[in-house]
């Protein structure tokens, strides 16, 4: 996959290379960009791009330039080179160390940085990011509130100066802004396009506040639905996502009126224990019946259910109080 990604940037800036030719399948020739290669003969052509293993790399033989693709990318056209880095990565993590990040101190959080990012709304159609957007089939109203951000820890470095470090394993990510009933920003969420982990990574503005997504959103007149992920949240109405951590709703509202969807885990003790916890605090909830063996809402969606479908599944599968608890007791033992 990483060399036909290559061979397809190489072809996409073939026409800014002089003298440019194919010498075999991963094998070109042209006049080095860096050096000019001859300045008596416009005819010599020394530099080369070839592979190694499935990456394609640089090599002038008359300056002795040698570098990746990915830095010849950079040096020739910048914006080529995140796309290059966007699509490369986005299913398969980089072959690099992952840096890593301490976070022993609390963060000097500064002010809204949304601005310094683009709306997947703004891109076009063919992006990448775009294309990741719409292969999970997010509805297409949400595009104006999901970002790109081509270099995420740059980008959270200058939210978080102390938290956050500059890499140069920096990569893009999906950006996802969480905001509070008043619309304002209170967090942001930088989820992976790829294999990068961590996956996902929240950046709190205000670290009272509970890391809930869609409050926005929410009618507390109408009854709620409560899921882990942000994504999983656009698919039904009325739904908020408590973003992997326990939720606290306000004690006004009434169990009866919630029903929490947990992933489809389990065997992971960590989401049991918590849904005894609803259950033992009286809200409905959602127990995956054993014939849908796919982790959350989305990859269901990705299936082809349909929401209409999915709202029916949901409706069938919910159990409250003792009928809970003993549904649950026969899903921990699949």
């Amino acid at each position: 996959m990483s060399s036909y990604i290559d061979l397809k940037f190489i072809n996409e800036i073939s026409a800014r290379l002089g003298h440019f030719k194919k010498k075999g399948d991963y094998l070109f020739n042209f006049r080095c960009p860096h050096c000019g290669d001859s300045q008596k003969s416009k005819l010599k052509s020394r530099g080369y791009f070839y592979r190694v293993k499935n990456d394609m790399f640089f090599k002038c033989h008359n300056c002795g330039m040698g570098q990746n693709l990915a830095n010849f990318l950079k040096f020739i056209d910048p914006k080529v080179y995140e796309q290059y880095l966007l699509e490369r990565y986005k299913t398969a993590s980089p072959a690099t160390p992952k840096p890593e990040f301490k976070y022993d101190f609390k963060p000097d959080i500064k002010d809204d940085f949304i601005s310094d990012l683009t709306k997947i709304a703004d891109l076009d159609k063919e992006h990448p990011a775009r294309k990741v957007v719409e292969k999970r089939l997010i509805p297409e109203k949400f595009y104006d509130k999901l970002y790109l951000c081509n270099k995420f820890y740059s980008w959270a470095h200058k939210i978080a100066p102390r938290k956050y470090n500059t890499s140069k394993y920096d990569h893009p990510r999906l950006v996802i802004p969480f905001y509070d009933e008043q619309g304002k920003v209170f967090a942001y969420q930088g989820r992976a396009f790829g294999n990068e982990t961590p996956k996902y990574v929240t950046i709190k503005l205000d670290e009272n506040k509970q890391k809930i997504f869609g409050l926005e959103r929410v009618n507390y007149t109408q009854h709620i639905f409560v899921v882990e992920g942000p994504i999983d949240s656009l698919f039904l109405d009325n739904c908020i996502a408590a973003g992997g951590a326990d939720l606290t709703l306000d004690s006004k509202i009434d169990p009866s009126k919630v029903t929490y969807i947990f992933d489809n885990e389990p065997r992971n003790k960590e989401i049991v224990s918590r849904m005894e916890k609803i259950i033992e605090q009286g809200y409905n909830i959602f127990i995956w019946p054993n014939d849908i063996q796919l982790k959350d809402v989305n990859d269901l969606i990705m299936t082809g259910v349909t929401k209409v479908q999915l709202s029916e599944i949901i409706s069938i599968n919910t159990y409250s109080k003792l009928s809970a608890s003993q549904q649950l007791i026969t899903y921990k033992k699949v």
